[in-house]
């Protein structure tokens, strides 16, 4: 069996988000398909509610959802229920929508070496086309 390693999301892609009321809405874009092939499989709406639970604890009173999004190399994940009713009404300012997708970059998958060195290695596409901007 091959050993797996711990892997941060932000070593394989990047991420926004926002607020919409009570409603926290992400998209996670992979940099690459080898990474998006990693995203796809480990990346499911109760990895992400159990990643915010010991953040948000019982605020997070809705559900997770996700979507995959093959076309983009991207996930949509909106957490209902995250933000004590909303922008206007939440007294912990510090946790609203925008500053949520630096905690989801934070969220560890498992990958294996191999896996991890190919995502590393495979070329990064965005609007810019192949390579880093």
């Amino acid at each position: 069996m091959t050993d797996k390693v711990r892997v941060p999301l932000a070593r394989l892609a990047h991420a926004r988000s926002g607020d919409k009321a009570d409603w926290v809405d992400f998209g996670l874009f992979a940099w690459n398909a080898a990474g998006y092939a990693l995203l796809e499989r480990e990346v499911t709406a109760e990895r992400v509610r159990a990643h915010f639970m010991p953040w948000l604890g019982r605020d997070l009173t809705g559900k997770v959802d996700a979507w995959l999004l093959p076309n983009l190399l991207a996930i949509k994940l909106v957490l209902r229920g995250a933000l004590q009713g909303g922008g206007a009404r939440n007294l912990r300012l510090d946790n609203l929508g925008k500053s949520m997708a630096g905690a989801l970059l934070r969220m560890e998958i498992e990958v294996t070496p191999f896996e991890l060195a190919q995502a590393l290695a495979t070329p990064r596409v965005g609007w810019w086309g192949e390579g880093a901007p």
